[in-house]
Parts: structure tokens; C-alpha cells; sequence
């Protein structure tokens, strides 16, 4: 964990409550995609856990959903505007046990961190895909920079107006064979995803954060090796640990 300044270089809406903040600042304290930062804002208590898309050697590319006043104010905040942010949170994903084609499955805005996964996948040789899921058409974010990596990509709308109709795991039946899976979403998406996966896989929990850091232990959850803090030794488990 490490606490620094960072400038807002844009912050732009993709889908209706849904924004991309790009951040300009020390990124060297990120170390593996899956994990995420926790923002100060401005008349807030408590900090914003925000998971990361992306990253380079000097900016932050984080992606929100607007769900209550904190995350509403942090919408309007305009570009030169400074944040106080911890960064290198949690554990992220393990690219070494991707096998040569893993599957990236998200849904909503379990999405974004899938994409610095994609990433620094294909640096290793991999060949990835992807399943997308969302309530509806106009949900849909990330999809072109995806497809702009060269992967195929498969996207899946509860009520079918766009792709394949259902969710995730409509998705995951078109995949093919694949050797490991990467998902991140809420979760009955995960488990359903467990459910449907033949192969070992990481999976990306969300949970309720009050420090963001371990401290509080407000976050913790069961697992076959004892509790575990989603903050802290997450978000990312193994499937091998997870008890539902």
C-alpha cells in the first residue's frame, strides 16, 4: 500500500452512471491487475474502494458506477483537480497459471478489471477471450478496446438486446475449451460461473470496505483455509478455497 497525489487528467461518462477516470501519478505501487485503489473525497469519511482497468508507467485508469453521494460528487469532479489515493490494494490475479488459453469472464462492472488482465496476458504469449455480461445494450462498456487487443470477444444481455441472450454462462457455452478462467463480478455471477466452469479458475469478490486495507476487518469472508479479508488476502481467490 502506498499513499499518493494524483491529478485528474479526464473523467468522462461510458454508459448511463457508469465513468472512466483517468488519473495522472505514481502507478509503481501496482503490481498485478485485479487489484484496486481507495480515493479520499472531499466531505466523505470513509474512502472509495474503485477496482483498476488499467495502468502505465504514469497514469490510472479506473472505471465507477455512481451509487451513492460519495461516487456522485466524484462524478463531477473536473479535470487538474488533485485526489489523495492509496494504491496497490489487494492481491490480484496470478498470470502464471493462465494455461495458453484462458477465459476472462465480467459482468457489469466486473468488466474493467479484466482488461489490464488482457493485457499482460497476451505479453505472455497467451491467447485469451472474453464473455461481457449486462442487463442491457446501452450497459455495455469496454468492448472496442477488447476487440482492439485482437481478441474475441462475447457479449451477453439479460433481456437480449444485444449478443447472446442470458447471462455470462450463455457466454461461456459458445467459449469452446479453455484452460483456466479469470472472472470478477457480483456474486451469484461468480458462483454460477463456478458452477458452469470445468477448469480451476481466480474469481474476483466484492465486499463492502471500511478501511480498504485490513485494519477493520469488515470485509472478511469464509474460505476452506480459514477467513479471509476481501480487502487484504482478496479480492481475487482460488477456486479451490471458496466455500458459497
Amino acid at each position: 500500500m502506498k499513499q499518493a497525489i494524483f491529478e485528474i487528467r479526464s473523467n468522462r461518462p461510458l454508459a448511463p452512471g457508469v465513468f472512466e477516470l483517468v488519473l495522472a501519478g505514481d502507478t509503481t505501487n501496482f503490481r498485478a491487475p485485479g487489484q484496486f485503489a481507495a480515493l479520499a473525497l472531499e466531505g466523505f469519511y470513509l474512502r472509495r474502494p474503485l477496482s483498476v482497468c488499467d495502468w502505465d508507467a504514469d497514469t490510472l485508469t479506473l472505471v465507477y458506477r455512481t451509487v451513492g453521494q460519495g461516487t456522485a460528487a466524484l462524478s463531477a469532479y473536473p479535470p487538474g483537480r488533485k485526489l489523495d489515493l492509496l494504491t496497490g490494494l489487494g492481491n490480484g490475479y496470478a498470470l502464471a497459471k493462465s494455461g495458453d488459453r484462458p477465459l476472462l469472464v465480467g459482468g457489469g462492472l466486473g468488466a474493467p478489471p479484466l482488461y489490464a488482465l488482457a493485457r499482460r496476458l497476451l505479453e505472455t504469449g497467451c491467447h485469451p477471450a472474453v464473455v461481457l455480461g449486462f442487463n442491457r445494450a446501452e450497459e455495455v462498456i469496454l468492448r472496442p478496446r477488447f476487440e482492439a487487443l485482437g481478441l474475441p470477444v462475447t457479449v451477453c444481455t439479460a433481456d437480449g438486446s444485444l449478443g447472446v441472450p442470458g447471462f455470462v454462462t450463455a457466454g461461456m457455452a459458445r467459449a469452446g475449451a479453455y484452460s483456466h478462467v479469470y472472472a470478477c463480478g457480483p456474486e451469484p455471477m461468480l458462483r454460477a460461473v463456478w458452477e458452469a466452469s470445468p477448469v480451476p479458475g481466480q474469481y474476483s469478490f466484492e465486499a463492502r470496505m471500511g478501511c480498504g486495507f485490513g485494519a477493520c476487518m469488515g470485509c472478511s469472508r469464509p474460505t476452506r483455509s480459514g477467513s479471509k479479508r476481501i480487502c487484504r488476502e482478496g479480492p481475487v481467490l482460488e477456486s479451490e478455497e471458496i466455500l458459497w
